[in-house]
């Protein structure tokens, strides 16, 4: 195979590898059903601490169910039930004795459309210090606030009108509020499904700089349509396909000497 178009390669030298780097999140025989019927079999990862993972394949193949089992999302689907493990730093998951809710402020979570909260931008960020009780005084939360805004870029964007609505920002401000709403809470994780998919390119682009500048301190998985983003941004890929875990590996890999039939045929357009 002779790989992806120049500008990809370059993309993915840029990324870099993970060699090296600890895991963060061990996922072993994982298994999910919706009522009946079985979305995701028998899937195992080992999904590294300071880098990118992205997931990549069709529609429907299982994506962003098997993201969701990180931070037991899929606990809130009535039909759902997920069988297996997951570990984060050693620690099961899905113990009972873990709070969901807790849980959730370990790994953040970054959806497909942005969401703010129907407040105002200090206050989208200060929610969740607040609720956590992560500052002792205004001023703390006031730095809290900046430090976020300024680590999703936003800051220099905002910081006269902090007092005007989230949803007054355009598309690829709101996203990059959300993720600075999900980073205030200090996450060791942060999930993102399909961060861009409703952005223009130049939005785009931002969330794609951000996301590498993130990765330096967080653990971060995100599921995108889109190869040539998966090119660029991540170290780690892990194709899906009907449920099943295809094939996972460094992403310069899976892009230019993958493994599996099915993994050609889907970065090379024969199916998708």
């Amino acid at each position: 195979m002779t790989g992806m178009m120049g500008t990809d390669a370059e993309a993915m030298s840029k990324a870099g590898s993970v060699a090296g780097n600890e895991t963060k999140v061990d996922c072993r025989n994982i298994d999910v059903y919706y009522g009946d019927n079985q979305a995701i079999f028998d899937i195992s990862m080992d999904i590294p601490a300071r880098a990118v993972t992205s997931f990549i394949g069709p529609s429907g193949c299982g994506k962003t169910t098997f993201l969701r089992c990180i931070n037991r999302m899929n606990d809130t689907i009535d039909t759902a039930r997920v069988e297996g493990e997951i570990f984060m730093d050693g620690e099961d998951v899905n113990s009972p004795k873990i709070d969901p809710v807790l849980l959730r402020s370990r790994v953040g979570m970054v959806f497909q459309k942005p969401n703010p909260f129907p407040k105002s931008i200090f206050d989208n960020i200060a929610y969740g210090p607040r609720i956590h009780g992560l500052t002792a005084s205004r001023s703390e939360l006031d730095e809290l606030v900046e430090e976020s805004l300024t680590r999703a870029g936003l800051w220099a964007e905002v910081k006269d009108r902090l007092d005007q609505p989230g949803t007054s920002l355009s598309g690829g401000q709101q996203q990059r509020l959300c993720i600075a709403r999900a980073i205030a809470v200090h996450p060791e994780v942060i999930l993102m499904d399909e961060p861009c998919s409703a952005l223009d390119p130049i939005a785009t682009a931002k969330i794609e700089e951000l996301i590498d500048e993130l990765r330096q301190r967080f653990c971060i998985v995100i599921v995108t349509h889109s190869m040539q983003q998966a090119a660029r941004v991540s170290q780690k890929t892990a194709f899906f396909h009907l449920g099943e875990l295809v094939e996972f590996d460094d992403t310069e890999n899976i892009f230019t000497n993958p493994q599996d039939k099915r993994t050609l045929d889907y970065i090379t357009g024969r199916f998708g």
